[in-house]
């Protein structure tokens, strides 16, 4: 009897309404906690092996999963109360799905996060293959979320085939419509590939812009100049210029000073202190060739003096500005220092006076 009487309002605890609500809370809080333990662990293990590890792509893999394996835990811990909760079969069917195309977008973000970070740890690497550009990233990242949108409409029972067939249908239109931001997106790739223009390449089109490459676009191509200035180029008429790289085959280019002496000036000697100016002008300013020799042409018997070309040497295009400047300057030390004259072009001008008796009108 007593055993009873305490039972009895055990029994009323345990079939009261309120449980029909606890019992899924219960549950959902269960699966949560279970999920953030076993998150813990795994993680902590994961960490440790990926430390071992040389490559870099498991490392970026673990840091991609951590944030979002907290977001698939709720999921779960929702879930499990849904499935716990008096709702019938077809809400339990329809909350499964919906949480299904949750985690598949997750999913797609994941990857679109760790692809992208590994293009740009990778990029020095794959540029063998395949420059890092705007547009090689777009793509990128245009196919993963193309394949993850094909992965949720599978999922929510919608056929990709007819869909298909209605966009080659209305791909005529697109593409009439979207001719000249086609034609672009299409000479991008075509630049890209051909990379006969690179990023950071210094660049002068027939048009008379030059500039560095800072970025090829799917409408248009940057280049930023000198002065600091963009200029941007639609990739149609990049593709169509004559354009003169003076990175390729190799940054490197002779520097040309032109310069003339004095018909008195003895020409060996002109050779040889110009020579030695440009040595020293070779191994102490920034951006000269240390190993390269420079010399002398002589060409032209000028109005003035003799006058000869002075080749020297840069690494890039932008270095020749200072060599020729502190070439200029040395020189024109070292000559007067030898007495070595650099002629001045001399104009005369003759005035005629006209003979004030011839005006007089024959008086």
């Amino acid at each position: 009897m007593n055993e009873r009487s305490v039972m009895d309002p055990f029994q009323k605890v345990l079939t009261h309404p309120t449980w029909k609500y606890l019992w899924p809370l219960l549950a959902g809080v269960a699966v949560f906690l279970l999920g953030l333990i076993i998150r813990r662990i795994l993680f902590s293990k994961l960490t440790r092996i990926v430390s071992k590890s040389r490559w870099i792509w498991d490392d970026i893999a673990v840091r991609a999963l951590k944030g979002p394996f907290l977001l698939w835990n709720l999921m779960a811990a929702v879930y499990a109360g849904i499935v716990f909760s008096p709702a019938d079969s077809e809400i339990v069917g329809l909350a499964g799905r919906f949480l299904s195309v949750l985690w598949l977008i997750s999913l797609t973000l994941v990857g679109f996060r760790v692809s992208d970070e590994l293009i740009h740890r990778y990029a020095s690497k794959l540029s063998a293959a395949l420059p890092l550009t705007s547009l090689t990233q777009n793509i990128a990242r245009g196919s993963i979320l193309a394949i993850g949108a094909l992965m949720v409409l599978n999922n929510l029972g919608v056929s990709i085939t007819p869909m298909l067939a209605a966009l080659g249908v209305g791909g005529l239109a697109v593409a009439l419509a979207l001719q000249d931001t086609l034609s672009n997106l299409f000479a991008g790739v075509y630049i890209t590939i051909a990379r006969q223009i690179r990023m950071g390449d210094y660049v002068k089109l027939d048009s008379g812009d030059e500039g560095h490459v800072m970025d090829i676009a799917w409408r248009n191509t940057r280049l930023k100049t000198l002065s600091n200035n963009w200029v941007v180029i639609p990739n149609t008429k990049l593709a169509q210029a004559i354009v003169t790289n003076f990175d390729l085959p190799s940054p490197e280019l002779a520097v040309l000073v032109e310069v003339v002496v004095d018909y008195k000036s003895d020409l060996k000697e002109v050779e040889r202190v110009t020579v030695e100016v440009g040595t020293q002008v070779m191994r102490e300013v920034s951006g000269g060739i240390l190993q390269f020799e420079p010399f002398i042409r002589y060409h032209t018997f000028g109005e003035v003096g003799v006058q000869f070309t002075v080749i020297l040497r840069g690494k890039t295009f932008v270095d020749q500005y200072l060599i020729k400047h502190e070439f200029i300057k040395r020189l024109h030390q070292r000559y007067a220092k030898e007495g070595i004259l650099i002629p001045t072009p001399i104009r005369g001008v003759f005035m005629e006076r006209a003979d004030s008796s011839s005006g007089s009108g024959g008086n």
